[in-house]
């Protein structure tokens, strides 16, 4: 505990949206604005940074007359002492578990909890929470300083110091270069560090109480007191189907003023989020209580859905662990386009070098990785099959799409009109490869386009030549696809479509074509092919009573360069996304910057899983149209990255934030058994094939 003699003062006020207040004990002076300082609160340590200082008074005649002019000075200064005071403003940034009194049995225990891993090691942690009133403030020693900002290790450089004690500040190198960084302030000012906070007031009370805001979701009927006679015949009028059973139903009342409230136990959360049944996958947990909180697969691929959270808050891993819960319950097909190759095979964490282990090692017999082009190699490994597209699959709908991505003019869709009517819909494209740029000399020993030429064939058809001669030239990085072949030796994309279609699992991989317009080209083009085989398995469902159509998820990265607003309209995923529910094909969409998709997209998805988000614009494109928006916004920006998530949208009862499962071997484990894969009976196996 920290020595008597460094306590600065104590808590009067503040809450999570505001500052901290602080009353000083110590002369003003010893305490500068942008210190460092902590709160003690029991278990409990807070970090923060004073924003401002100010000096109040019990009277404000007390501060207006000088008391030394009358009184003497031993009088006055005792009287300054009474009446005269300053508060400081704190903004609370970290919290960190210190234990129990360390001269107490519970801090042992405490500690040998942590030793055995029966509990995490304490680290500082966003605020979630707030001291009490009078709890002791103290200026950060040289070991808080390090606990925050890195000790004497290799990586961590000295960039200043504190102002006040001259305490080391550190960063860490390696964690500095993962992403860009600035150093902004007016020249010849040097560089600011800190943000002013305008201040709230202080507020004057006799009363010391902390408030808290509850917002309303659902409401479920309880019926009468236990035990009671009433609620005997509460039940039996249910038994008897004289009245619905209670379920959760939309808040449509207010609870008395003073009704008890408490913290939800595990029956209120499974009756919410339901219990450990067939098809409820365990999400992640409650962050008080570490309550089980499961989301319904089956209701989950009804409608497009969507993972969220800045770059680094860990998509990636969020993303494995709900396709993980795909596969295993069998709701749907899945397939999952892999830009970065990291889905389908084992791979390795970039921030810890640890192995992450990838769906088809856990699903063999239900995953199939297909690999982009002839050759290609994923991870090193030979994928299940490859991927090559036919020339006439590429139709003019798909270079259109690549307006931006190849700089294309607004001529461009009367040249691929020409070229449809010339050498039709499943030939233009290598015809149009097939010709040259070249010219001769003629009879009358003028330059001309030679036979076989874009500038020949432009004049024959009536087409403007450099328009003709530019879409080609601008087409060329195309024509260079190794993957874009005349006639492949199999059709990939049947074959992908017929996997999908029998239960099983595809993760095209993109290998090394990992460009903008390979993702953007292969998977608008298979889509489409998707879309068509599943609406026509759909009318045959509905108009003929055939078998009816698995449903499908497909999976999309970096979705705002196919879903922003000058593209949504030219690209199937678009139309999936507002139409194809109905045909049993949805998206699962994976993004870091929400706010580049456009609105109309945004609004069809069901289910929105969102980390943490910096940006008010991403914010607010998360939210949208949700009720409550205004107070989960607070919510959702102070979310701990890479560990929590909150649940949002149609697919969920209600909105909650949640520490998110780890993808290691304890889920696994968990998902699969101790053996990383349960023992299954040969009706199981087959189930898996998709027979």
């Amino acid at each position: 505990m920290a020595d008597t003699k460094s306590i600065i003062g104590y808590v009067v006020g503040g809450g999570l949206r505001e500052s901290f207040r602080v009353r000083l004990t110590v002369p003003s002076h010893e305490v500068q604005e942008g210190a460092f300082v902590v709160i003690e609160s029991g278990e409990w340590l807070f970090y923060g940074l004073v924003t401002d200082l100010q000096l109040g008074a019990t009277d404000p005649r007390f501060a207006d007359e000088q008391s030394e002019a009358r009184l003497p000075a031993a009088l006055a200064a005792q009287l300054h002492g009474q009446t005269l005071f300053t508060t400081l403003e704190m903004l609370p940034a970290l919290m960190l578990e210190r234990g129990p009194d360390p001269q107490t049995p519970e801090y042992q225990a405490w500690i040998e909890a942590i030793d055995h891993g029966d509990r995490p090691a304490p680290r500082p942690l966003p605020v979630k929470t707030l001291p009490p009133h009078h709890a002791r403030v103290r200026l950060a020693s040289p070991g808080d300083i390090a606990e925050i900002f890195g000790r004497d290790e290799p990586g961590n450089f000295i960039i200043g110091q504190t102002r006040e004690q001259g305490h080391p500040v550190r960063i860490n190198l390696d964690r500095f270069v993962q992403r860009s960084s600035g150093v902004f302030g007016a020249t010849g000012t040097g560089k600011s560090f800190l943000t002013r906070v305008i201040l709230a007031g202080l507020l004057h009370g006799q009363t010391l109480f902390t408030n808290l805001e509850v917002l309303p979701a659902l409401m479920l009927e309880q019926g009468p007191e236990p035990g009671s006679e009433e609620y005997t015949r509460w039940v039996e009028t249910i038994d008897l189907g004289l009245r619905e059973p209670p379920s959760p139903r939309p808040v449509k009342t207010v609870p008395p003023h003073h009704a008890n409230v408490r913290m939800a136990n595990e029956g209120d959360i499974s009756e919410i989020f339901g219990k450990d049944e067939k098809h409820n996958f365990e999400i992640g947990a409650t962050r008080e209580q570490a309550h089980p909180v499961r989301i319904n697969l089956e209701k989950f691929v009804q409608r497009s859905s969507g993972i969220f959270g800045a770059t680094g808050t860990g998509k990636s891993f969020l993303t494995r662990i709900v396709l993980a819960g795909l596969l295993h319950h069998s709701v749907a097909s899945v397939l999952v386009f892999d830009m970065h190759n990291e889905y389908g095979l084992d791979d390795t964490a970039s921030d810890t070098g640890e192995r992450v282990i990838g769906l088809r090692t856990k699903f063999p017999s239900k995953v199939q990785v297909v690999g982009l082009g002839t050759g290609a190699l994923i991870r090193g490994q030979t994928p299940d099959f490859n991927l090559e597209v036919p020339m006439e699959a590429v139709q003019p709908a798909d270079i259109e799409m690549l307006t931006r991505e190849l700089n294309l003019k607004e001529t461009t869709p009367t040249t691929l009109e020409a070229l449809v009517n010339t050498f039709g819909r499943d030939r233009w494209f290598a015809a149009f490869k097939g010709m040259n740029t070249e010219t001769i000399i003629n009879e009358e020993g003028k330059r001309v386009p030679a036979q076989g030429s874009v500038a020949a064939w432009a004049q024959e058809n009536g087409v403007n030549q450099m328009a003709a001669e530019a879409l080609h030239s601008k087409l060329g990085r195309l024509f260079r696809k190794e993957y874009i072949i005349e006639k492949p030796a199999s059709d990939g994309v049947g074959e992908i479509i017929r996997l999908l279609e029998a239960g099983r699992h595809v993760v095209l991989s993109f290998g090394r074509h990992e460009s903008d317009l390979d993702y953007l080209l292969v998977s608008n083009l298979l889509t489409r092919r998707i879309r068509d085989a599943w609406e026509q398995k759909t009318n045959d469902y509905r108009s003929r009573g055939k078998d009816e159509p698995r449903p499908l998820v497909i999976v999309v990265e970096e979705a705002h360069k196919l879903l922003n607003r000058e593209m949504a309209a030219q690209t199937t995923f678009s139309t999936i996304a507002r139409e194809l529910r109905k045909y049993y094909v949805t998206l699962l969409i994976v993004d870091q910057r929400p706010s580049q998709i456009y609105d109309e997209v945004m609004s069809q998805l069901g289910t929105r899983i969102s980390g943490w988000l910096g940006d008010d614009d991403d914010i607010r494109a998360v939210l949208s149209g949700l009720a409550g928006r205004d107070a989960l916004r607070g919510m959702l920006a102070r979310l701990q990255p890479k560990e929590e998530v909150l649940l949002l949208g149609w697919g969920v009862p209600m909105p909650l934030p949640v520490r998110s499962r780890r993808y290691d071997d304890a889920f696994w484990e968990a998902l699969l058994g101790k053996s990383g894969g349960s023992k299954k009976g040969a009706e199981d196996l087959i189930r898996e094939m998709g027979f």
